[in-house]
């Protein structure tokens, strides 16, 4: 019943809260991060935790990748070194898990297919990437290597990306990897091969040579939708990827489409912060509700922007984003499962993560917070 009690909550409006200063929603999500991790019975980070059934699911490789280098910064900027110990416990678990070919596994460490993809991996690779920068742990490295040469090979000459796609998505050829791409970008950044910015950019064009003259890009959703609708979530991925590898390889004009693409997003910001779950290929909506992840990646992609761009009227979208998430974060409930927490969706069943609360929007509500609360001088949070 908790799970109906929650969703009542939700549409009554109940569950939004005057948001504290941003020291105490960051402090609260950084211990739901541990207590996700301490969930498993390996040092990976839980997946998400089902209010539904009252179960956490199992460790998820791809996203505990990408919470390493939150959990670094967050020691860092806080003077924490117990986050630090787990991001570095979470890295050799990553290495611990690599397949042999260097690839990450699709999926949770649940999964009946255990097979390498492109996106996991390159999700996984911002972890090592941070690990080996923080710590200089060769094994962090090797893996990184490994990891990219792996991204690499598996890349098609026009820069796309054909094989290992998920097995657990519908959609095969994916736009958002550039996300992948941009993880390429941190392992180049950490260790100086040249070749994996090559790739990254080799995918960036490719991407762009698709692109609509609005600026959406086709292939951007994790399903193959019928009215090839996409999600905030991917958009915000392709976003960043665009982004960072235009920043990274001094192309202008991948800076200017994820500008484009991101303005298009504010248009539709709601005046409570929050955005639409799901945009059709004209940039309108087709959801009555919000993805909470998409909206703090989008907040951190406002920032971004704003650094690289000079464009500092997109802090408010961000500003306003982030406020909205920090609104619907519990930080009184005795349930430690959710304390402190994101959820997938706002009202809790929408159609992203029904019902869950997915390690990830609480990983990019962190990122989204520091880079607000450092935005003068935080340029590079992962």
């Amino acid at each position: 019943m908790k799970h109906i009690k929650q969703l009542i909550k939700d549409k009554l409006g109940s569950t939004i809260q005057e948001p504290r200063d941003i020291e105490a929603h960051l402090k609260s999500a950084a211990e739901w991060l541990l207590v996700a991790q301490n969930a498993t019975p390996d040092d990976g980070v839980a997946h998400s935790y089902d209010i539904k059934t009252k179960l956490w699911n199992a460790s998820y490789p791809e996203t505990t990748g990408y919470a390493i280098p939150t959990l670094y910064d967050y020691a860092r900027l806080y003077h924490a070194p117990a986050y630090a110990e787990a991001a570095r416990r979470m890295t050799h678990w990553e290495s611990d898990i690599q397949l042999e070919d260097g690839g990450v596994r699709a999926g949770t460490m649940s999964a009946e297919i255990v097979a390498p993809t492109i996106f996991n991996t390159g999700q996984v690779l911002f972890g090592w990437a941070k690990a080996y920068v923080e710590t200089k742990e060769e094994r962090f490295r090797a893996s990184l290597v490994r990891a990219s040469d792996w991204l690499v090979e598996a890349q098609d000459d026009d820069g796309a990306w054909r094989r290992f796609p998920s097995p657990f998505t519908t959609s095969k050829l994916n736009s958002y990897n550039t996300r992948s791409a941009f993880g390429l970008v941190r392992a180049y950044e950490a260790t100086g091969i040249e070749r994996y910015l090559a790739a990254a950019v080799k995918n960036a064009d490719w991407v762009l040579s698709r692109a609509h003259a609005n600026g959406w890009l086709p292939d951007n959703c994790l399903l193959q939708m019928p009215d090839n609708s996409a999600l905030t979530h991917t958009l915000a991925y392709s976003i960043r990827g665009l982004l960072e590898i235009g920043a990274a390889s001094g192309r202008q004009d991948l800076l200017e489409h994820a500008l484009l693409m991101a303005r298009r997003l504010a248009k539709r910001q709601r005046e409570d912060g929050a955005l639409p779950g799901r945009y059709l290929p004209l940039w309108t909506t087709v959801a009555d509700w919000t993805c909470v992840t998409g909206n703090s990646q989008m907040a951190i992609n406002w920032l971004r922007l704003a650094q690289l761009t000079g464009e500092h009227d997109l802090k408010q979208h961000a500003v306003r984003a982030n406020r909205f998430n920090m609104s619907i974060q519990d930080l009184e409930t005795e349930d430690c499962n959710v304390r402190g927490a994101l959820k997938g969706s706002h009202p809790v069943n929408g159609e992203y993560m029904t019902y869950k609360y997915p390690n990830w929007a609480t990983k990019f509500f962190m990122d989204g917070l520091m880079l607000e609360q450092h935005f003068d001088k935080v340029n590079n949070i992962g």
